[in-house]
């Protein structure tokens, strides 16, 4: 196994260590829990450029890198579902579309062939790392405010519409990449 698929499969363990940190009460472990998912968001990036700049692109890679990056979003959003911070209709938007796009990804790779991620994928994949970043920031902010009796009603009022707001944002390109990707492939798709 080359370094770029043992970074990947290093995000998948990141995931549930990020899981398990989120969900501790300590304003420290919230900023553990930031910490790693930073790591393992960034982590995709390098597994990527290592990849094709050591010419290391392995179809182990080309379906395990997406995957890894769907765990890692959607323990951050189950995660935040639980919290009550994010609707649970807009998480399984994002998990019906991952899951359609898995499944197809794999029937064709059983086919012989494989698919790799597109354009639009990428771009779903920064923007719901970007919101669920900015919701761990807003955790931080609300825990270490709480501590000294400095969070109030209306803050959390703009903190929840705030989180509203990024995730419709978030449903709105994941259905779009969704979208983009069959369309793409819809002569491989009509095939089957």
């Amino acid at each position: 196994m080359n370094l770029p698929n043992k970074i990947t499969i290093l995000r998948i363990m990141l995931s549930f260590i990020f899981m398990f940190f989120i969900f501790c009460h300590s304003l420290i472990f919230k900023i553990l829990a930031l910490v790693v998912f930073s790591i393992a968001a960034i982590s995709d990036y390098y597994d990527g450029f290592l990849a094709k700049k050591k010419n290391l692109v392995t179809d182990f890679g080309k379906i395990m890198d997406p995957i890894a990056d769907k765990i890692l979003a959607l323990s951050a959003f189950l995660a935040f579902v639980q919290m009550q911070l994010v609707e649970a209709w807009m998480v399984v938007v994002i998990i019906l579309r991952e899951f359609l796009i898995t499944s197809l990804r794999l029937y064709v790779l059983n086919q012989g062939k494989v698919l790799a991620a597109n354009r639009s994928g990428k771009h779903k994949t920064i923007s719901q790392m970007v919101t669920i970043f900015l919701i761990l920031i807003f955790i931080i902010l609300k825990a270490a405010l709480s501590q000294f009796n400095l969070w109030k009603n209306p803050m959390e009022v703009i903190y929840l519409r705030a989180i509203y707001l990024l995730m419709l944002i978030t449903v709105s390109l994941t259905l779009i990449s969704g979208l983009s990707y069959l369309w793409e492939n819809r002569k491989l798709i009509i095939k089957i």
